[in-house]
């Protein structure tokens, strides 16, 4: 028989087309999200059971900073997995206390796991370059000329960057630290969901990602994660790590957007944060030779 939820569950959210089938709310007060098959190799940043496995393994209901809800139990079948964990009702979250709890977050030491994200900007690249790569953005005269250059740039010059993030501080990072991913505060802490990305990646990585979804400026930001953090890491690497993540995911979106019906919030966002893309570019190791 094939998978289907429970007529009493009411649907959150559809799913993604790609692991994510989908999340319902239960009337026993949990969260049931649907796994679908999909891309197997475990370090992958795509792998399809990442989020059961982050579940079953506790590990990130014990972190600081960020923690996931309880799992209450996986369940297993033919066609995928079902996840059920505790419901988190979402509470209004500063962009500051969320950049602290991300460098509170940094701060925790997990010995890394197969299923463990590694290569999450790299393995994205890779897919972007099999479909193009960010031709799209070459002629697309919706974009100012120098948002236009500052993207051919970094594409030109991906292997550099990522070369640069290697060589910053790996930590545990969310992978996906965006607002709607960060419930709500319990304590000093974060409840974060959707940990589909979570693994090891560079020093400012999660604040990379939070900075593109919110107007408070970068410099107030890294203030932030350098109080969460106790300003374990130099500021100044905390802030390239960010601009240099933020940059990538910035152009990356905008150009796979370009080939979709309605591309407007990415071309936006990437407008409005074309400083971003502006320093990532500027103070990059290419252009220092």
């Amino acid at each position: 028989m094939v998978w289907q939820p429970r007529r009493n569950w009411v649907l959150l959210s559809v799913g993604n087309g790609r692991a994510d089938g989908g999340v319902w709310s239960t009337p026993e007060g949990f969260v049931a999200k649907r796994l679908v098959p999909g891309e197997e190799r475990p370090s992958h940043y795509a792998y399809w059971r990442r989020q059961a496995d982050v579940a079953a393994s506790g590990l990130l209901e014990l972190t600081v900073g960020l923690r996931a809800p309880r799992c209450v139990k996986v369940d297993s079948d033919p066609d995928g997995i079902t996840l059920w964990t505790d419901a988190a009702q979402p509470t209004p979250l500063t962009s500051s206390d969320a950049a602290a709890a991300l460098g509170r977050f940094a701060l925790n030491r997990l010995e890394p796991a197969d299923w463990f994200a590694r290569r999450i900007l790299r393995d994205r690249l890779a897919d972007d370059q099999q479909h193009g790569g960010w031709a799209a953005l070459e002629t697309a005269e919706v974009l100012p000329a120098d948002v236009r250059r500052s993207g051919h740039q970094l594409w030109s010059h991906r292997s550099e960057v990522m070369s640069e993030l290697d060589r910053l501080p790996q930590l545990l990072v969310h992978g996906d630290a965006h607002p709607p991913n960060l419930l709500r505060t319990d304590g000093d802490d974060v409840i974060a969901v959707d940990w589909d990305q979570f693994g090891v990646g560079a020093l400012g990585f999660d604040l990379g990602y939070l900075l593109q979804f919110t107007p408070t400026p970068i410099a107030d930001l890294v203030a932030a994660y350098q109080a969460g953090s106790a300003a374990t890491w130099p500021a100044d690497l905390v802030r390239r790590g960010a601009v240099l993540v933020a940059a990538v995911t910035l152009v990356a979106r905008a150009a796979w957007a370009l080939d979709q019906p309605d591309p407007g919030v990415h071309l936006e966002r990437l407008i409005d944060l074309s400083a971003v893309v502006d320093e990532a570019v500027s103070q990059a190791s290419w252009n220092a030779r």
